[in-house]
């Protein structure tokens, strides 16, 4: 680092002013609300299960895992939008109108530090939230379980300015409470960027906790009362900024001790020896200890935190997916055979690789077997599918499509693979939109299927949308990862 632990920890407390903070003109401190999302709307139950692939377990993206009383799963609506879906538990909320009005003023909220709520459902005894999907994972996953490379001083304080933006824009809104902050809180989106997950401006419940985490890391008040107050959230964005410093989710009294102690070695992450600089160091550990003081009015607020964080920003220039070593275009990607035919759309390698696949991932697929096929409808069905296998191979795709459709209308068997090859064929056959929904269909099936993304790309690409096909490229090259590590 840039001085002596000691030499810092005199830096930090050697005098009792308050160092002042940069002015920062408005249009600075609260990042601008233009854009292009959605407004808020009602879903239907039926439409979020479609989305998640029937709430699949392989959807689930919540930290706390398939049995947390709140679950949150990955999904996409027909639009090709990625949604992230918070499924409460059934007693959660039984006003129904309560649950409305809450979502319905956290779904006024459009700001681009944050992970805004798209919607909501309440049918019968479901509620669940909507929000835009963050594919990169959460700043604990990134600070505590990194795999490639820790993160740097400066996206550390990018992070940390971000999330000043986030609860600045909210305050200023009217939202100033956010329940449990944290560092799964914080998601990063496709660009690398952090926000702020909007699921925390409501509680988990009518009468839920605020605070689900280790008691360690509650602000005083809320052990003396259960109530949190704007001041509480700055408390817990002080236990933050101790996150990015150290790498490590250190209890705020264990923190103050190291730092009167100035035994800030066992503070600071080793990971980021030689990249700050002495000032640098001291304004965050002092930042963090304002926000951490026991009495909430002696705390600072919001806007403050921002004007003292913008002068510390480094590599303002470099993107956040530069910084964060995670890959942004097709170049980046490092991509299979499949996926780059994806992306060069070039359909006698794609059909020559299916061809090689066969039906060996329809294994584990889901299929409605009963005693009734056992007949001869199910020896009809069976020898639409082998017309259609065959049509494929020959490369007839007309023939294949009307094979495959007699084979899919149906219903007695669900296979992914036949709907990968139907897409195909409608991709050849210059029907993108029906090879789209084909390939959207097989991934509902089979939600980790690599094929069915990389299938999605290449209809998106025929249809112009060559955004929404870079996203699927993506997806389609982190489940193929993912899939040739676990074998």
């Amino acid at each position: 680092m840039g001085c002596e632990c000691s030499k810092f920890a005199d830096c930090c407390f050697g005098s009792e002013e308050t160092k002042p903070v940069a002015s920062v003109p408005e249009d600075e401190s609260v990042v601008k609300s233009e854009l292009d999302v959605p407004t808020f709307r009602e879903f239907t139950i039926d439409q979020l299960r479609t989305a998640t692939s029937g709430f699949a377990v392989e959807n689930i993206v919540s930290e706390h895992g398939e049995k947390a009383p709140n679950v949150v799963y990955k999904g996409k609506l027909d639009n090709q939008r990625r949604i992230a879906v918070k499924r409460f538990n059934r007693s959660a909320w039984p006003d129904a109108r309560q649950f409305l009005d809450e979502a319905r003023a956290v779904g006024q909220l459009r700001n681009q530090r944050l992970a805004n709520l798209l919607g909501c459902c309440f049918e019968g005894e479901e509620r669940l939230l909507v929000a835009e999907f963050m594919p990169n994972e959460t700043l604990a996953k990134h600070l505590f379980h990194w795999e490639n490379q820790p993160m740097k001083w400066s996206m550390r304080l990018r992070v940390a300015l971000h999330l000043a933006q986030a609860l600045e824009y909210c305050t200023s809104k009217g939202r100033a409470l956010y329940h449990d902050l944290n560092a799964y809180r914080i998601v990063f989106d496709d660009e690398g960027n952090p926000r702020l997950s909007c699921f925390g401006l409501m509680k988990n419940s009518r009468d839920g906790r605020s605070y689900s985490t280790n008691l360690a890391f509650t602000p005083p008040e809320y052990l003396r009362t259960g109530g949190i107050t704007p001041e509480s959230v700055i408390y817990s964005f002080g236990t933050l900024l101790l996150d990015l410093l150290s790498g490590k989710h250190i209890p705020p009294s264990h923190a103050l001790d190291l730092i009167r102690d100035r035994n800030l070695q066992m503070l600071t992450d080793s990971c980021l020896e030689g990249q700050f600089s002495n000032d640098e160091g001291t304004e965050l550990v002092r930042l963090a200890s304002r926000c951490l003081q026991y009495e909430p009015r002696e705390r600072p607020n919001t806007k403050s935190l921002v004007a003292a964080l913008i002068p510390l920003q480094k590599d303002v220039e470099v993107p956040s997916h530069a910084l964060m070593g995670i890959p942004h275009d097709a170049a980046t990607m490092n991509l299979s055979s499949l996926g780059e035919a994806s992306l060069r759309m070039d359909m006698t390698a794609i059909h020559e690789i299916l061809e090689n696949i066969g039906y060996k991932d329809d294994e584990g697929a889901a299929t409605e077997l009963s005693f009734q096929m056992w007949t001869n409808q199910m020896q009809d069905t069976l020898t639409s599918k082998k017309k259609g296998d065959f049509a494929f191979r020959q490369k007839d795709f007309r023939a294949a499509i009307e094979c495959y459709t007699q084979f899919i209308e149906v219903g007695t068997m669900v296979s992914p693979t036949v709907f990968a090859r139907r897409s195909l064929a409608y991709l050849i056959s210059s029907m993108p939109q029906e090879a789209l929904d084909d390939a959207m269909q097989a991934q509902v099936i089979s939600p980790l299927w690599h094929v069915a993304s990389y299938l999605q790309a290449s209809a998106l690409f025929a249809l112009g949308k060559d955004n929404e096909a870079h996203i699927a490229l993506r997806e389609g090259s982190v489940l193929e990862s993912k899939r040739n590590a676990a074998t």
